[in-house]
């Protein structure tokens, strides 16, 4: 029994891992995160008291089941009142006002909607089935699942969604905010530090919601504006013959009605903007990675990578298929 109790607390233990970039909800990439984490810790230290109080009484009652009475104290009435009074009223009502005053004070204001002034900069994210579009107000830029953001800058993102209730979550940087239809909602981004913060859709949307993730990517202020002013670009003219008829591929196939390239007539709302498909470092909400086999096969069979998305499968013949990546592998 004694083993089987230490193996169940190793299990959950596990799944407590505090190492970075793994979408950990234990380690802190921000102030706001940080209060998240200290309330949480605070929580668990108060249930654990309760929970051995409750094992300790439980104890009692079994040694003692044959005898009337508590231990030392006996059959005194003012005592087993006082107890019940003290441990069943007193104490989880004080417990409860000091953990109310602490999660209001300290962290629901945290980390509440940012206020005016408290922000430098603006940003847009909408929600679809299933892959996360963002947008930076004042400039051209688009891109899909992997959002940028200089470091050490507090950023105020205003969530939509194109279909049905999505949750945005990037637990490193901050709490878990809903995306309603109908009404826009907000969250402050911030990072402390340069890095990789993954996401993650945290209210079931459909087939693909375990499929619909993100990355933050906090990167030092002169490498996010150079960022930024390449992704306001628009299509750079493909280079070589090959790319040159893969880009007729894209716009007299199905692609261009589903997908916008800025600087063509494509100009599809239903799938991610491509315009700069070659900057992101994974495909289909970061389901693969972004690699020359793995788009080949997300062109081919789509519904074989992540079924029940929106985008069909392309019948093309062999040169087109080429063609078609090779202009895709220069959209950077």
């Amino acid at each position: 029994m004694l083993l089987g109790g230490l193996g169940l607390t190793l299990l959950l233990l596990a799944g407590c891992g505090q190492s970075k970039g793994d979408q950990s909800t234990l380690h802190a990439g921000s102030d706001q995160t940080r209060k998240i984490i200290h309330l949480w810790w605070g929580m668990l230290a108060a249930a654990s008291v309760v929970f051995a109080g409750a094992v300790v009484l439980l104890i009692v009652a079994y040694r003692r089941r044959h005898r009337t009475g508590l231990p030392v104290v006996g059959k005194a009435p003012e005592v087993s009142t006082g107890l019940v009074v003290s441990f069943g009223i007193v104490i989880p009502v004080v417990c409860l006002v000091i953990l109310f005053f602490i999660a209001n004070i300290g962290v629901v204001n945290a980390t509440s909607a940012p206020k005016p002034g408290q922000t430098k900069m603006n940003m847009t994210v909408v929600a679809h089935q299933w892959f996360w579009e963002v947008r930076y107000p004042g400039t051209k830029a688009v891109t899909a699942n992997e959002i940028h953001i200089p470091v050490k800058t507090p950023v105020n993102v205003t969530l939509l969604t194109a279909d049905v209730i999505h949750s945005f979550w990037v637990p490193e940087l901050n709490k878990k905010v809903d995306v309603v239809p109908g009404h826009p909602n907000h969250i402050l981004l911030y990072a402390d530090h340069v890095g990789a913060y993954r996401g993650q859709c945290a209210e079931f949307c459909g087939l693909q919601h375990a499929n619909m993730a993100m990355r933050v990517y906090a990167d030092p202020p002169a490498k996010f504006k150079a960022w930024l002013a390449n992704m306001a670009k628009p299509l750079a003219p493909p280079a070589g013959a090959q790319a040159k008829a893969g880009e007729q591929v894209f716009l007299t196939q199905q692609c261009s009605s589903c997908h916008t390239i800025r600087g063509t007539s494509a100009n599809g709302r239903i799938g991610p903007d491509l315009t700069h498909l070659q900057t992101r470092q994974t495909l289909a909400a970061l389901t693969i990675p972004n690699t020359k086999g793995y788009l080949g096969g997300w062109v081919l069979d789509p519904q074989h990578i992540k079924p029940g998305n929106k985008m069909p499968g392309l019948n093309l013949s062999g040169p087109q298929f080429q063609n078609l990546l090779a202009f895709l592998e220069g959209l950077r």
